[in-house]
């Protein structure tokens, strides 16, 4: 297992080289640092600035100084607030952290839960049900539901029971004066909610169809010929194996949530890392961009390489390949 983990890891090392490339000439090619002094009487400041930035260097000097400094953790400062990036991104990626654990772990229990139950009573009114439900939530607009939910669960409740404060809040992590934890719970239901909409919907779907491809294979005949009981058959047989296809979909999407839930964070001014995102891309801020960009492909590497772990894991044939 080891040997496997160890090979897996090697493949990843030129994967993020590549991604480093691709994103350094992305942001050089479509991002101007030098727009803010362009309209500025002195006429040689734009000059001055390339040369302080090091862009009158070749591109392979630039690309090779920047990803030396961004290996030792030198970010340097934002371009509009001259913070340090590096504390600034830490705060986004940990506030974006906490939003994103929460929503997975209620959306992978709900769509495991719908998938198993979809299998094992297929054509079933609930099965029906479920398979509706999850069509209205793959082609639900996730900024229309944020924006119903913060309608229906926020304000409708406090005018019909004439309330002096929502039960649900819409705006920040916590509230001005209240640092409470129950507090904490009242900001993080609605961007959860509209975060895990579509994830139960699409992975519940491929849950219940690898449940059903599990359920009609050769080894789980045997089991309920043997008269293994029906719970031991779907759950430890049946269940293991069809969350190898489930393991694949979820790693690949968890790694992109990591790069910022932009849509989700602006409604709910979340601050994390999909506002720093949509800031810093206004305002051509390349240092906020550069290790916003690594960082996101560095989660979409890190979770595909979890993945394959798992899949030796779940499926110790795969170990062998």
């Amino acid at each position: 297992m080891l040997t496997f983990a160890v090979r897996r890891i090697a493949y990843s090392i030129p994967v993020l080289l590549l991604a480093s490339v691709l994103v350094f000439l992305f942001v050089r090619e479509t991002t101007d640092p030098l727009a803010r002094y362009r309209a500025s009487p002195d006429k040689e400041l734009v000059g001055r600035e390339r040369k302080l930035l090091g862009l009158d260097k070749p591109i392979t000097h630039q690309y090779t100084t920047w990803l030396t400094n961004f290996v030792h953790g030198k970010w340097g400062d934002s371009f509009v607030s001259h913070r340090d990036v590096s504390k600034d991104i830490r705060a986004s990626l940990w506030n974006t952290m906490q939003l994103i654990i929460w929503g997975i772990l209620f959306s992978a229990a709900c769509a495991i839960a719908i998938g198993v139950y979809s299998a094992a009573r297929q054509y079933s009114v609930l099965d029906y049900t479920f398979t509706g439900l999850s069509f209205v939530g793959l082609s639900m607009p996730v900024f229309w539901f944020a924006l119903m939910s913060i309608q229906f669960l926020v304000y409708e409740p406090k005018r019909i029971f004439h309330l002096s404060q929502p039960i649900l809040y819409s705006v920040g992590l916590h509230s001005a004066t209240d640092h409470s934890l129950l507090d904490y719970g009242r900001h993080l239901v609605l961007p959860v909610l509209a975060l895990s909409v579509q994830l139960i919907a699409g992975w519940s779907r491929y849950e219940r169809a690898s449940m059903l491809d599990a359920m009609s294979s050769d080894y789980i005949r045997t089991a309920r010929a043997k008269g293994v009981p029906r719970s031991k058959v779907l759950f430890k047989h049946g269940l293991r194996n069809a969350l190898i296809p489930l393991t694949t979909i979820m790693a690949i999407d968890i790694g992109a949530l990591f790069g910022g839930l932009i849509i989700t964070e602006t409604i709910f001014a979340w601050p994390g890392m999909g506002r720093l995102f949509v800031n810093a891309l206004i305002n051509g801020d390349t240092n906020v961009l550069l290790p916003w960009l690594m960082i996101t492909a560095a989660f979409i590497v890190l979770f595909n390489l979890l993945a394959d772990v798992l899949y030796g894991v779940l499926d110790p044939r795969i170990r062998l390949a």
